[in-house]
């Protein structure tokens, strides 16, 4: 379902241990199956579809998914691959091998270009050097006018020519032979001699006249050729909405399909054609206008950005245990085919909101939701998503930051042992795994509370405060009391919202006047909040004279805490 999103931090835990605090895994740390048969289709830098394998019992391994899903702890694990890290995007910041593959690939480009070999469906059966070929023409035209003409009139003509040539030679026989006897009979008789030169200047002029008529004739077809097929110019094609070879943001797109091909550039200027040819048949710029309903806008959806400043992605599985929904996507080949094609839809017109400036962000992170996933039960939806894998996988390269898997079952690391041996470490290297009760520890690591929704676990949503309001994070020890203090010097209004992850922590609010001949005014009365209630608590308070508003938040539990909160003030006016 996911891409690229085929494709785009910190280090993971040390995988000795069984037991991490934050709970991911990194698909490389994932051993490799003995004596596995089963061949599962892998995308690189595009999200794995979540399947199991068929009537395959369930790996046994030291996982405890009530707290986490640790890493084995195997003693053949000695290499621990780093988390991915993007490349620079800058040509000065490349190295010398890859900028001089980035110069050959633009060259191929441009030659392409000037050749219209992209707008051509059957390139491979084009004569490859167009060029050489017009060369040949202008040196020897005679010869290309007989092979590129089939038709009759230009073999005519060339037979026209040599049977003129002959009766040139002819002619000039015999006008040398009229010559010498004319000017022998000159000296016998005066009138003789001006007859002769009569007939020698007429037989000269007939010849000299016939010679320009027989080239004008045989340069006719040439010239009619040059006048049919002037010299087109350059074709314009552009990907993305970027013209290729345009300007400085072409150059980060063909880096993309160079990364995807490890900088072999034959191989990554084949993807690019096949690229923007399967665009055109696809009938992307089309496809961009369609109206294909918005009933799947849970399924996948884009939701503020990580804390490098990627948009995020969110794709949810979980969705699909509608069978209303399921069915009137999935039960059909032609439901099928118009999900493929709101999954590109909604891929492109993600990416053409990207900065493909250098230097700018241009990859996506991906969280993909397995919560409820149907998993390889549903055979429609294991066959659509291998279908839009594949597509992701061969027409967008290098879109993924990183891929996050949040809710992972058990089955899911049984499958990823599978599939690890045919991952290339760029790939695993983008992976991070985490279990349910480690989900919302995990996002927060890569995604700033106030960018991640309230759903998995951050204060992102619409209301009062949005995605610009910063959220100050406090680990809550266990069996501690922690304190939060709002000093206000002003009339004003003063507005807060908090959420404790997991909440099972007593909660209350107060207002404290700086003078001392003031009360204390109970906002919000201390009480247990379970985990179960609403996860974000809002409260407001009008503040009438100086003092501070204090946040108690009392965690009698032997579990740590995250708590999060943020506030704003709006003036108030006296009364």
């Amino acid at each position: 379902m996911a891409e690229e999103t085929p494709n785009q931090t910190t280090t993971p835990p040390p995988p000795q241990e069984s037991v991490v605090q934050v709970e991911e895994v990194v698909v490389t740390d994932v051993p490799q199956p003995d004596k596995t048969t089963t061949t599962v289709p892998v995308e690189r830098d595009s999200q794995p579809q979540p399947y199991e394998p068929e009537k395959k019992k369930p790996v046994e391994e030291t996982v405890t998914l009530e707290t986490h899903l640790s890493k084995p702890n195997n003693a053949d694990h000695t290499n621990n691959i780093p988390e991915f890290i993007e490349e620079s995007t800058k040509l000065s910041d490349l190295p010398e091998n890859e900028n001089k593959a980035l110069q050959e690939l633009k060259k191929l480009v441009q030659d392409a270009l000037n050749n219209h070999h992209f707008s051509s469906k059957h390139d491979n059966k084009k004569p490859p050097q167009t060029t050489a070929a017009d060369n040949k023409e202008e040196q020897q035209p005679q010869e290309v006018v007989t092979e590129t003409k089939p038709d009759a009139a230009p073999a005519k003509t060339e037979e026209e020519h040599v049977e003129t040539k002959k009766e040139e030679e002819k002619e000039e026989e015999e006008k040398e032979q009229v010559t010498e006897t004319k000017e022998e009979e000159a000296a016998v008789d005066d009138d003789g001699a001006k007859t002769v030169e009569a007939i020698e200047e007429t037989v000269v002029a007939v010849s000299s006249t016939v010679q320009p008529q027989a080239e004008e004739k045989a340069s006719e077809p040439e010239a009619t050729k040059e006048e049919s097929s002037p010299p087109l110019p350059p074709e314009e094609a552009s990907i993305w909405g970027i013209p290729l070879l345009a300007d400085e943001r072409s150059d980060v797109i063909l880096l993309k399909f160079l990364r995807a091909r490890e900088f072999k550039v034959k191989e990554a200027f084949t993807m690019l054609k096949n690229t923007i040819q399967w665009r055109k048949e696809f009938g992307m710029e089309e496809l961009m206008e369609e109206k294909l309903g918005d009933e799947l806008e849970k399924v996948v959806f884009m939701h503020g950005f990580d804390k490098e400043g990627h948009p995020v992605c969110y794709n949810i599985y979980e969705e699909f245990q509608n069978k209303e929904l399921y069915k009137k996507t999935f039960s059909d080949e032609e439901k099928r085919e118009k999900f493929l094609r709101w999954r590109i839809q909604f891929l492109e017109k993600s990416i053409r909101k990207l900065d493909f400036n250098p230097g700018g962000i241009c990859t996506i992170v991906h969280v993909n939701d397995l919560k409820n996933s149907p998993g390889l039960a549903k055979w429609e939806l294991r066959q659509a998503t291998k279908h839009a894998l594949q597509l992701l996988q061969d027409n967008y390269p290098e879109f993924v930051a990183k891929q996050v898997f949040i809710n992972v079952p058990w089955w899911y690391l049984a499958v990823n042992r599978m599939i690890s041996p045919f991952l290339t470490q760029r790939t695993k290297s983008k992976f991070v795994f985490a279990g349910p009760s480690k989900s919302t520890e995990t996002l927060l690591r890569y995604i700033a509370p106030e960018q991640l929704p309230v759903k998995y676990g951050g204060l992102g949503k619409d209301g009062e405060f949005g995605n610009t309001d910063a959220v100050t994070e406090i680990t809550v020890r266990p069996a501690a009391k922690h304190t939060v203090e709002f000093s206000v010097t002003e009339n004003c209004l003063l507005s807060w919202e908090l959420r404790v992850i997991g909440w099972e922590v007593s909660y209350g609010a107060e207002f404290v006047p700086s003078s001392e001949g003031s009360y204390t005014v109970i906002v919000q009365k201390a009480r247990k909040v379970a985990s179960s209630e609403e996860p974000v608590l809002c409260n407001s308070f009008k503040v009438g004279e100086p003092g501070k508003v204090v946040l108690t938040i009392d965690n009698t539990s032997s579990k740590k805490k995250k708590l999060l909160y943020r506030l704003k003030t709006k003036p108030s006016l006296s009364d």
